[in-house]
């Protein structure tokens, strides 16, 4: 628990993927006045792939942006007081840590960085347990690569009491991210499911970034206009200002883009919800039937009325494994008669994978729009259990330059790996969150 005791807290959303766009958050901390910024930068595939790369490089396996966002942030953060929270640790938060470290230096700055560790579990997996998904033993999806708990604000707990100006974690739960440097900073007490259910409300609402204020939002056919964003082209992230009760206004940086309201954060409320009266998280079970939404004025919006129930007593972990490749390719097919040359090609390519017991995905793209086509492309794809038979299909892709009907060109193909992700239950005592601080010289 926190020794800081404060009336209210800003909070800002500082990316809502790993793919997320840098100067926003940028902005939002040089004029968004606030506390703490979380970026939320994984997936339920990033942590596995993260994990294979730790794998060929105990170096690597954390978010592949790190250096590019700590050195757009850090000059910005570190003068204002603005701590940074965030998952980019995601397969590696202590070689995140040691990168952030090197940027601050080489930025002239001071920097304590603290790396939290714990959410792999694999090590102590019962591979005979049944996934969520399919009930079936996770050892009969083959080659397990990674398991990761969804971990609870209270892991981050310690770290956050370290005075760490930016505290790195793996996979911790989405909200719970958020949840963390609100009860630090106002002092609240985790048990109490009443205070975790506003925060993570909170934290569900920031989470993915500017899908609270316009991103993923707009719909140009939508009918008056109802799903119009004013110039989406720079969207702003948002923030949240948090009283003590719980009780929350969102916001955006006057003169920034995008749209805040009361239909923009209804949608996100909503968003990966699949019992909005039980959603479970490892720090509260949430009720969202009681949320009230409230304009508060251009671009604000107040929150309130989240219900909470005693958390599950059982952590989610996010399982990976090998299941295999993917293989893709594409030709082009220009002029009168595109659409019947790239089918007869599909054609082609499928009957001679058949042979090899592959089943093609066939596509033409742009067929069937009722519009006379000067070009169309012609897209094969098939997932296979190796790597060479992946590239057969690509091969088969690519002999339509002289194989196939006339005026095939631009062939793209690639094979890639596929991890595939289920999910299992573990128990709490499985995790054993350990902090490690950082600082630089």
């Amino acid at each position: 628990m926190s020794t800081v005791d404060r009336t209210h807290v800003r909070i800002g959303s500082g990316a809502g993927f790993a793919g997320d766009r840098i100067a926003p958050a940028v902005d939002l901390v040089r004029d968004g006045q606030l506390d703490d910024l979380v970026l939320e930068c994984l997936a339920e595939r990033t942590i596995a792939l993260g994990q294979r790369r730790r794998r060929a490089d105990p170096t690597t396996g954390h978010d592949d942006r790190t250096s590019r966002r700590l050195r757009a942030l850090l000059p910005e953060a570190l003068p204002r007081g603005t701590r940074i929270v965030s998952n980019l640790g995601a397969a590696n938060p202590t070689a995140a840590a040691h990168e952030t470290v090197a940027v601050a230096e080489q930025l002239g700055l001071r920097c304590r960085v603290a790396a939290v560790t714990g959410d792999d579990v694999l090590a102590g997996l019962d591979l005979e347990q049944p996934s969520l998904e399919h009930g079936r033993p996770l050892s009969s999806y083959g080659e397990i690569i990674s398991a990761n708990a969804y971990t609870g604000a209270a892991t981050l707990m310690a770290a956050l009491d370290t005075g760490a100006e930016v505290v790195l974690a793996g996979r911790v739960a989405d909200p719970s991210l958020f949840v963390a440097p609100l009860a630090h900073r106002l002092g609240w007490d985790l048990d109490d499911p009443g205070l975790a259910a506003h925060g993570t409300l909170v934290g569900h609402l920031l989470e993915c970034g500017t899908q609270v204020s316009g991103g993923y939002f707009a719909d140009p056919t939508s009918p008056f206009d109802a799903k119009g964003v004013p110039d989406l082209a720079h969207v702003g992230l948002p923030w949240a200002d948090v009283s003590a009760d719980g009780t929350a206004t969102l916001g955006t940086v006057d003169g920034t883009g995008g749209r805040l309201d009361r239909a923009t954060v209804r949608e996100q409320l909503l968003y990966e919800i699949s019992d909005p009266g039980a959603y479970l998280t490892p720090d509260v079970t949430l009720d969202l039937y009681g949320v009230q939404l409230e304009t508060a004025g251009p671009n604000r919006v107040r929150v309130s009325g989240a219900r909470g129930r005693p958390a599950p007593d059982q952590l989610k972990v996010s399982v990976g494994y090998a299941a295999g490749y993917r293989a893709e390719g594409g030709i082009s097919y220009a002029g009168p008669g595109c659409v019947e040359r790239a089918r007869l090609a599909g054609e082609v390519v499928a009957t001679r994978l058949a042979a090899l017991g592959i089943t093609p995905r066939v596509d033409v793209v742009g067929a069937g729009t009722g519009v006379d086509l000067s070009d169309t492309r012609l897209r094969v794809a098939a997932t296979a259990p190796d790597a060479d038979t992946a590239r057969e299909v690509c091969d088969e892709v690519e002999a339509l330059y002289v194989n196939g009907p006339a005026g095939g060109g631009g062939v793209r193909t690639r094979v890639e790996e596929v991890i595939g992700i289920v999910s299992t239950l573990v128990d709490r005592s499985a995790v054993r969150p350990h902090v490690d601080v950082l600082e630089t010289r």
